[in-house]
């Protein structure tokens, strides 16, 4: 292979061949891959919370905070990979993710642990909605492969919302 077949391969379109379409290609890897910008978000902001966590619920709260971002870490690889199976590229940078994600940041210093656990509700339950946003999409498109792995991504975040709504319930006597 000479230089200039190796330089133009580097420049070639992907080409992996599905059974889908070509739009249907671009459009869910595309929105796997803001997907993964928000998973990447909800991963950072959980570590986040179970590193600042404080309290007497500390440790009950660390190890369940710990626990969710290695859940959440876990869908990364999958999500990525099934965007590159479908053709299409996906992240490549923390400020890719931060250009995609739409879950908010939180940079303060401190967060109380039941508005860390109130904040982390929400956004397991925002993206579930753009989870199943996706799927819709999938089923439009008839990607029964991606809809499938999307189901149980949807599945663990509604657990991880029961565990956290669970958790930060008031104690009654």
């Amino acid at each position: 292979m000479t230089v200039k077949d190796a330089l133009a391969r580097r420049k070639a379109p992907l080409e992996t061949p599905t059974g889908l379409s070509a739009d249907a290609r671009k459009e869910i890897s595309a929105a796997l891959t803001a997907a993964l910008a928000d998973t990447f978000a909800l991963y950072l902001k959980t570590k986040n919370f179970h590193w600042h966590v404080s309290g007497p619920h500390f440790r009950d709260y660390h190890l369940l905070l710990d626990e969710q971002a290695a859940q959440i870490l876990a869908i990364t690889d999958p999500m990525a990979e099934r965007a590159r199976k479908l053709g299409g590229t996906t992240l490549r940078s923390t400020g890719h993710i931060t250009r995609l994600q739409r879950l908010a940041d939180n940079d303060a210093d401190y967060v109380s642990p039941l508005d860390m656990l109130s904040e982390l509700i929400e956004d397991n339950q925002q993206l579930t909605e753009s989870l199943r946003s996706l799927h819709d999409l999938c089923d439009e498109h008839r990607d029964v492969a991606t809809a499938s792995l999307i189901e149980n991504w949807i599945d663990e975040a509604e657990q991880r919302v029961w565990f956290l709504f669970e958790a930060s319930r008031p104690l009654t006597s």
